[in-house]
């Protein structure tokens, strides 16, 4: 069931990037027990104005997944977010490839 979750928060974006916020490293963990799912994640910034509105859109999409009834979501800022937590994917997406990260 992982990796069905994977695949759902693949199609919940940061709507000040186009990448999806798996791709950006938002996710720190995913825990599944039984059909309940914890998410541990962060924001790109502790001052993200979106940060309700992209956890509400990721219990969403979690939510569709069969066999899923409870979605429970955990934003830490420990250890803060940075480029480096990026795929090489969205990096190159971006253009920020070359930076040396």
């Amino acid at each position: 069931m992982k990796d069905l979750v994977i695949n759902a928060l693949k199609n919940v974006y940061d709507p000040e990037m186009p990448v999806s916020i798996w791709d950006l490293g938002l996710i720190y963990d995913i825990a599944v027990e039984s059909s309940k799912v914890s998410v541990k994640m962060t924001m790109t910034s502790p001052t993200c104005p979106m940060a309700e509105s992209i956890a509400s859109n990721v219990r969403g999409e979690i939510l569709k997944v069969p066999g899923v009834s409870d979605v429970v979501i955990d934003l830490v800022w420990d250890p803060p977010w940075d480029i480096s937590k990026m795929s090489d994917q969205a990096r190159a997406e971006l253009d920020l490839t070359g930076m040396g990260w």
